[in-house]
């Protein structure tokens, strides 16, 4: 069986690894495609340490932006609770839904800070009353946000 080369990926390549991984691949596939196409170098000292050291400053932004999120994370739980007004209709039951872009927008108006829409979840708010919201702002840190739904 021949001996397998250690290369440093330049990209991302979906089934072998993200930019900056050290990844052992067959000589031929180095050799015929991943150098070749410029999406390897061979792993020598020098890269290596260049390799460690982006890692390095990813880790940090990293834990920056974890950092940043515990802090709106904080700022949105003191918040008591977000009004979103709905016109009326019978049984006090709202016209349309409450959407995920009506909390992101009453986030936005209580705080000033913009919350992406996509790592809100909400039950399904149909009636007026109060309910609550999950808000994703990191991988790890989610803050829990109360809505209260009042007649327009």
């Amino acid at each position: 069986m021949a001996k397998r080369v250690q290369l440093v990926l330049n990209q991302d390549i979906s089934k072998l690894g993200k930019s900056g991984d050290l990844v052992d691949v067959a000589p031929g596939y180095a050799r015929n495609y991943l150098i070749p196409q410029k999406l390897a170098t061979h792993a020598t000292p020098g890269i290596l340490k260049q390799v460690e050291r982006r890692r390095e400053k990813e880790r940090q932004r990293q834990l920056e932006l974890r950092q940043q999120a515990l802090e709106r994370k904080a700022a949105l739980e003191k918040i008591a609770s977000l009004q979103i007004a709905k016109p009326l209709g019978e049984n006090e039951a709202i016209f349309g839904t409450v959407t995920t872009q009506d909390v992101a927008e009453a986030i936005k108006t209580a705080t000033g800070e913009e919350v992406d829409r996509r790592g809100i979840s909400i039950p399904d708010i149909n009636h007026l009353g109060t309910y609550q919201a999950e808000v994703k702002l990191y991988s790890d840190v989610s803050a829990q946000v109360n809505i209260e739904v009042v007649a327009s």
